[in-house]
C-alpha cells in the first residue's frame, strides 16, 4: 500500500511500524523523523499548504491527515480522488487506538502493541511527585497557550503538572500578567521556536519564576514518538522537582 503521510508525528509512527519508503511516498517538509528515512521521501509541502498536485502525481492508495493539523477544505478537495483517513488525537486513549488502527491498517499490529505497552509505561514512570502550576507556551506575538481539550494538556497532566489555563479550550491568546499564578512557565520548541532571548524576556517581568523552553515534541507529537521520552521527562521531573524543595 502506498501512503502519503500529511501528519509530521504520523510519518514517524508509519516508519517506527515497519513501513518502508516503497509504502511511504510522500511527505510534509515537517515530517522530519525519522531523518534518515523521511529525507528519501518527496515532500508535498508543508500541513497547512500541501501540494495536491504534487499528491495527484504520486497517486497513493490512502492519504493520512489529520483534524487539527490539516486544513479541512485541502483535505476535503483530497477526498475527491483518494482515499483519506482523518485522524483526531486529543488524549492517550486516542493515541493508542491509533496506533492500534495503524497496526492493523498495515499488518504490523504486534509492532503498534508494543509501542502502546511502552508509551504507557513511560507516563506511569513520569510522575511528579506534587502538582507544579505550569504555563505552557506555544507561540509568541501574541502569547498563545494551551487549555484542556488539548494533547499537550493531557501529557501535562499525566505527568502531574497543573496547567493554570485548565479553564480554557484550547490555545487562547493570553497576556504576560495572565502569567503569574505559573510556578514554571515553559516554552515550547515548537511550533514557536522559543530561544533563550525569549526567556530572558520573560525573566524581566518574572524574575523569580523558573522558565524554561521544554522539548515539544514529547509533549505534542502523538503516535510513537512518547515512547521515547523516558529519559527526556524524568530529567524534566528531576530538574522542576528542585522549585518544591
Amino acid at each position: 500500500m502506498k501512503v502519503v503521510s500529511l501528519v509530521p508525528s504520523i510519518t514517524e509512527a508509519l516508519f517506527d511500524l515497519g513501513l518502508t519508503e516503497n509504502e511511504v511516498i510522500g511527505r510534509t517538509k515537517f515530517c522530519i523523523h525519522p531523518s534518515e528515512r523521511v529525507k528519501r521521501v518527496p515532500v508535498i509541502g508543508g500541513t497547512k499548504n500541501i501540494n495536491i498536485e504534487k499528491i495527484k502525481a504520486l497517486q497513493p492508495d490512502l492519504i493520512l491527515a489529520n483534524k487539527e493539523e490539516n486544513v479541512k477544505e485541502q483535505v476535503e478537495a483530497l477526498m475527491n480522488d483518494f482515499k483519506v483517513m482523518v485522524t483526531n488525537v486529543e488524549n492517550i486513549e486516542d493515541n493508542y487506538y491509533l496506533l492500534k488502527t495503524l497496526g492493523k491498517l498495515f499488518n504490523k499490529e504486534e509492532k503498534a502493541q508494543c509501542f502502546n505497552l511502552k508509551i504507557y509505561d513511560v507516563l506511569n514512570e513520569a510522575k511528579i511527585n506534587c502538582k507544579i502550576k505550569v504555563a505552557y507556551l506555544i507561540w509568541k506575538s501574541p502569547y498563545m497557550t494551551i487549555g484542556s481539550d488539548t494533547f499537550i494538556h493531557k501529557i501535562l497532566d499525566e505527568i502531574g503538572f497543573e496547567n493554570i489555563f485548565k479553564d480554557q479550550n484550547r490555545y487562547p491568546v493570553i497576556e504576560t500578567e495572565d502569567l503569574k499564578e505559573a510556578e514554571i512557565i515553559m516554552l515550547s520548541s515548537e511550533p514557536f521556536p522559543f530561544k533563550e532571548k525569549h526567556m530572558e524576556e520573560l525573566k524581566l517581568f518574572y524574575p523569580a519564576k523558573k522558565i524554561m523552553i521544554v522539548d515539544g515534541e514529547a509533549f505534542s507529537w502523538y503516535g510513537t514518538h512518547l515512547a521515547k521520552c523516558k529519559s527526556y521527562f524524568k530529567e524534566l521531573i528531576a530538574e522542576v522537582e528542585t522549585i518544591k524543595m
